[in-house]
């Protein structure tokens, strides 16, 4: 029987700020070049007022991997928590105009926090520095969960900065109960080599006990295996999990599944803006399973969409990417 969704994302529903910068900025406000951060308001406002020209999107990593799947032509949904806000209300509006399903139920105007927003320093190399002020999308919980939604799905995709949440796990655990109780996957990203620090002991919990599918890239793997040695961890990985899909910057991907490992070639290209790498990478390796292609050539998919949206500004695909996976011999 065909299910409603395909994939559904679950994650920190933020909006993206983004600015180019010297490195020299970084050094000036003690930004830690190529990481993710997390902020206070109050420190959120004084890097807004600090940085020049930017460009706001709704982001958040999984919700670009689901928007990416959908430009695809994936049938997907989205949970994550915003504000009865400004910014909210543009982060909802743009993801419906995806194709997403978004419903998640605002949190009221008289909320406390506000909606989250991840302000994105650029630097000249395209190197991402993320300052992430969570907002109220760290108190997603249990019951904005819908447990006929997640059974609805094939599969589902969490982020693991969600981890940082103080019932983000209760949620998870709740989603993968219902999606694999009805014969779904769950598929999972590491997100950041310091959440990977932060919460070791859990995203090892559920990767042996839940999770299909592991995505990460290399630093996130080591983190993970406390090990230097590239190869031992993703033996580690996969031993525990069904398949691993590990990204290795200019190195493009490695695949490992039923004793078997493929690798998927980084597509040469000059970059402008680094996030949203792995987002897009999992959105369309996530919409090449789903469509029934195999291992390999989703690897080589995820690559090339890797790829296009290091070319420019943002974490959104700004190309049809069918007609690229077609001219490159992918899909007819």
């Amino acid at each position: 029987m065909t299910k409603k969704y395909q994939i559904v994302g679950i994650g920190n529903a933020m909006v993206d700020v983004l600015a180019h910068a010297e490195d020299s900025f970084l050094s000036d406000n003690g930004i830690e070049k190529g990481i993710m951060q997390l902020i206070d308001m109050e420190r959120a406002v004084e890097l807004y007022g600090k940085i020049g020209p930017a460009t706001e999107i709704s982001g958040g990593s999984a919700a670009n991997t689901i928007a990416g799947a959908a430009h695809l032509g994936a049938r997907t949904a989205y949970v994550g928590k915003v504000k009865d806000d400004q910014l909210g209300g543009i982060f909802a509006h743009d993801l419906r105009s995806q194709g997403v399903d978004y419903e998640t139920v605002f949190a009221g105007k008289d909320a406390v926090q506000e909606t989250g927003r991840c302000i994105v320093i650029v630097s000249p190399c395209g190197e991402r520095s993320m300052n992430t002020y969570l907002g109220v999308t760290e108190f997603l919980e249990p019951s904005d969960i819908d447990e006929t939604q997640m059974a609805q799905a094939e599969w589902i995709y969490l982020e693991g900065y969600r981890f940082d949440g103080p019932d983000s796990h209760e949620a998870f655990a709740k989603a993968n109960k219902a999606c694999k109780a009805a014969g779904g996957k769950v598929s999972l990203t590491l997100s950041d080599p310091f959440c990977v620090e932060r919460h070791r002991d859990a995203f090892r919990e559920m990767i042996k006990s839940d999770v299909d599918l592991l995505f990460c890239n290399r630093a996130e793997m080591l983190s993970m295996y406390q090990t230097e040695d590239f190869n031992t961890a993703l033996d580690q990985a996969a031993a525990e999990v069904e398949i691993v899909a590990c990204t290795d910057s200019d190195q493009g991907a490695h695949i490992l599944s039923g004793g078997q490992r493929w690798h998927a070639p980084a597509v040469p290209t000059d970059i402008v803006d680094a996030t949203g790498a792995g987002d897009l990478f999992a959105g369309a390796f996530l919409w090449g399973l789903v469509n029934g292609h195999d291992l390999e050539t989703s690897g080589n998919m995820g690559c090339i969409a890797a790829s296009e949206v290091i070319s420019h500004i943002g974490a959104r695909t700004e190309v049809d990417l069918t007609e690229v996976f077609k001219a490159k011999g992918l899909i007819s």
